[in-house]
């Protein structure tokens, strides 16, 4: 049984990333068509499709009341996106950050946490029995995300158009059929996933916590993982980071908003410290622009990353 649950998990992330996908290409392909530029192509669809995994998953494990696996999920892969894959990219190729991404997304994504960390701990700022992320926080949560959507739209209008000739298009019918067909992927993907996850982690005796910030979390970022790292060998520097900063904003104002409207989240204060090494990692990333080559990620600071997210997986295990 072990085995199929393992088994099971590994299908579900490979039919998860290639439905988002097919989803990306079939959105980007209908769109395209229909004249839409290029950089709000990027900013919307692709910028959805790579966060698609995250809130599938999220969204499943929610209404099946497995709260500590999704809030762990998205706590994980914003901790992976900077640490992690940020580490790898700027470990291929020194990422240099425009100054948009260094002076306006970058604090937003801290501003993300800190908003978060506010909204989940009723329980040491109002007295109450017990925190929760309420649907009313999830209402305030996809309010930041229309302005952020807002926001993109506006720095789209200077943007160059040249970017339309990457983006692929296919005849009318099969870019509808793999629109289609990614969406059938990302929800039978991300229910084997949960379903497997919870199971292996009962099996395991972990906590469902422990599986959502690690095996989950790591899975659900692989989208990005191999958009960044790709980007950054082809020297794709803003792609890189733009994609990590935007699926961090997406994943706390839009994945953690939908889902607890859907269903409010019970949280675990254990989960607080997860929360911090969210903050931490997002201000060592602002913080690592203004040491060394203004605005550069290099390899040193790659490397500190890398190795402090092998620090955090030691933990967790250790915290069990």
């Amino acid at each position: 049984m072990m085995i199929f649950n393992y088994l099971l998990l590994i299908v579900g992330f490979a039919l998860l990333i290639k439905g988002a996908d097919w989803l990306v290409d079939g959105a980007s392909s209908i769109a395209k068509k229909l004249n839409i530029s290029a950089i709000v192509i990027g900013l919307t669809v692709v910028a959805f499709g790579t966060s698609a995994p995250e809130l599938v998953v999220n969204i499943l494990a929610s209404a099946k009341g497995t709260t500590d696996l999704a809030i762990g999920n998205i706590l994980g892969s914003n901790i992976a996106n900077i640490l992690l894959i940020l580490g790898i990219s700027a470990a291929i190729f020194p990422l240099t950050i425009k100054k948009n991404t260094v002076y306006k997304e970058i604090p937003l994504t801290i501003l993300a946490v800190l908003i978060l960390g506010f909204m989940v701990n009723d329980q040491f700022l109002d007295h109450t029995k017990a925190s929760v992320l309420s649907r009313g926080d999830g209402f305030i949560l996809t309010v930041f995300f229309a302005l952020f959507l807002y926001y993109t739209y506006s720095i789209s209008k200077n943007k160059s158009e040249d970017e339309s000739k990457s983006i692929k298009e296919y005849k009318t019918g099969l870019s509808w059929l793999m629109l289609i067909g990614g969406i059938i992927g990302l929800t039978l993907g991300g229910k084997w996933i949960v379903d497997s996850a919870v199971s292996i982690a009962n099996s395991l005796g972990a906590s469902e916590a422990l599986i959502g910030l690690t095996i989950v979390a790591v899975g659900t970022s692989l989208p990005e993982l191999a958009t960044s790292g790709v980007a950054a060998y082809k020297k794709h520097t803003d792609i890189a980071v733009g994609n990590i900063v935007g699926s961090n904003i997406f994943n706390i104002f839009w994945v953690l908003g939908l889902s607890a409207i859907i269903k409010p989240l019970p949280f675990s204060p254990a989960l607080n410290f997860d929360i911090l090494v969210v903050g931490v990692a997002s201000v060592m990333l602002l913080l690592s622009l203004y040491i060394g080559r203004r605005h550069v990620l290099q390899r040193r600071e790659a490397v500190l990353f890398l190795l402090l997210y092998i620090a955090y997986i030691v933990f967790l295990i250790y915290r069990g």
